[in-house]
């Protein structure tokens, strides 16, 4: 078996900068929407939203911020927490 140095033995996640690919792709498509609408109506409301989840999504040891208000809302409000007295 061949084994590779880099990325993990290739076996990582395609990745461009800071960002996972579907996130750039997110990014690049809202960034481009968000200026139509900067342009044609004055709208700042969906660059400021595409700057946010650009924010939020900057991948760092294989997660996001995003990911960590995930976790962090699954695990305070969504899912039943079972606490057992002995």
């Amino acid at each position: 078996m061949t084994q590779y140095i880099y990325p993990q033995n290739l076996k990582a996640g395609a990745s461009l900068w800071l960002w996972g690919m579907r996130d750039f792709v997110i990014l690049c498509v809202a960034a481009l929407l968000s200026v139509v609408c900067l342009v044609q109506f004055q709208w700042m409301l969906p660059a400021a939203l595409t700057m946010c989840f650009g924010f939020l999504t900057i991948r760092h040891d294989d997660s996001t911020f995003l990911d960590y208000i995930r976790w962090a809302v699954r695990y305070f409000l969504t899912t039943q927490q079972q606490f057992f007295w002995r």
